[in-house]
């Protein structure tokens, strides 16, 4: 699992060039002071406690973007399992690329392994059930590519990816149209046949018309336990149903016995903690 060429250099690189220059807007006056001269340099890359590595693309390429000669060499791959005071890898460039790049790098390979570690622990306790655990659009502005693939990586799924990847009607879309019926009814009239109609519910009478009107997929949002299997019992495989709404590692395994096909949770992205890593022994060659 990692980032083709064609993706990294036209979705991913221009995010990791902005995110260089939020952080470098003319030189490195610390490096630059300590360093005024080129040199080559390498400095080890250290996990501080446990959790599942991802980003290690993404933390090569902030160097690469600043400097096409560095380079790094991990002794793990996106997905592996790391440990306290684990050596992961090393990176190699001139020691100005080096100060430079490093917060931007540890910024990008934190978040995404914080992610990933926070998605492996919550998709463990789904372990033997058909459920499969999505994501959602709540994610850093700009970050998106990077935090669903670290959901991915934790062994989670993605939902749509934005929205123009698919139908998805909530109760504003809903009340803007006039009801769920008449909502659906604009969807499949608007968008392409190949794309799925999904339509959020809060009520059992929402989950009667999402039926009727032909929806493919039925989110129950914010519903009690005993509302959700009423409505998956009414719903009976005419639609598929994902379950949302303050969904978290702490109460997901609640939810096991609805018989449902998904389960979203958007703390997956914006409640996971970093994992902590650091580029430590940085010295010259």
């Amino acid at each position: 699992m990692m980032f083709d060429p064609v993706t990294m250099k036209l979705n991913a690189d221009p995010l990791i060039l902005s995110a260089l220059q939020e952080d470098i807007t003319s030189g490195d006056v610390s490096a630059n002071s300590v360093m005024p001269q080129g040199r080559l340099g390498e400095a080890d890359l250290i996990c501080r406690q446990e959790g599942i590595i991802c980003g290690l693309q993404v933390f090569e390429r902030v160097f690469t973007l600043l400097e096409e000669t560095a380079a790094a060499e991990f002794s793990v791959s996106d997905g592996d399992a790391v440990g306290e005071g684990q050596l992961i890898g090393k990176v190699r460039g001139d020691i100005r690329t080096l100060l430079c790049g490093e917060r931007t790098a540890l910024n990008y390979l934190q978040r995404m392994s914080g992610i990933a570690t926070y998605t492996r622990s919550v998709a463990a306790l789904l372990d033997g059930t058909k459920i499969r655990l999505l994501d959602t659009r709540k994610t850093s502005p700009n970050n998106r590519i990077f935090e669903k693939y670290a959901v991915r990586t934790g062994g989670g799924r993605n939902h749509r990816y934005n929205l123009s990847d698919g139908v998805l009607l909530k109760d504003n879309h809903i009340g803007a149209a006039g009801g769920v019926k008449e909502a659906v009814r604009m969807a499949k009239e608007y968008a392409p046949f190949v794309r799925k109609i999904e339509v959020e519910v809060e009520t059992l009478a929402m989950v009667r018309e999402a039926v009727e009107a032909g929806a493919d997929i039925i989110m129950l949002d914010n519903m009690t336990h005993e509302q959700m299997k009423e409505a998956a019992d009414f719903i009976a495989g005419r639609a598929e149903i994902e379950i949302s709404g303050n969904v978290t590692k702490e109460n997901i395994a609640r939810l096991t016995d609805l018989g449902v096909d998904y389960i979203s949770s958007g703390a997956l992205t914006h409640s996971a903690p970093i994992l902590d890593l650091s580029m430590k022994n940085l010295h010259a060659l």
